[in-house]
Formats: C-alpha cells, sequence, structure tokens
C-alpha cells in the first residue's frame, strides 16, 4: 500500500511492503506484529522490519495504491 502523494498523514512514509512472510519474519528477530497493531504503530513496525516504502512528497495526490502479487 501507498500514497500517491508520498507521504502518510505525519509520517515520512508513503506506505508499507508486506509479504505472507512478514509476521513470521519479524517475530524471528523479536517484533512482534500483535503489539504494533495494538498500539496502532505499523509505522515503528514496518520501520523495524525494513518494511517501510518512503519516497519523499511527491507534489501529488491522486490516491492510494495497492497492489497484490498472486501466484498461481
Amino acid at each position: 500500500f501507498a500514497g500517491t502523494d508520498g507521504i502518510d498523514g505525519p509520517t515520512d512514509a508513503a506506505g508499507a511492503f508486506a509479504s505472507p512472510d512478514t509476521v513470521a519474519d519479524s517475530e524471528r528477530v523479536g517484533l512482534s506484529a500483535a503489539t504494533a497493531l495494538g498500539r496502532n504503530d505499523s509505522y515503528n513496525f514496518f520501520k523495524a522490519s525494513g518494511g517501510l516504502f518512503v519516497t519523499g512528497p511527491t507534489g501529488t495526490n491522486v490516491s492510494d495504491i495497492f497492489v497484490g502479487l498472486v501466484n498461481y
């Protein structure tokens, strides 16, 4: 997910990357997705797990983007 304006609310991130392995991989390095979710703190969770998408302000605000890849 990402915002086309390059920022998300008061943060410098446009969004984040996640995969089916994100939660399991993060738990192996001591991060808790459940704790982050309970605190409404996805920014620090994805920052620590390396999943933040940071582009900087783009000067546009068309929409939010979701890209899903499916492997059959």
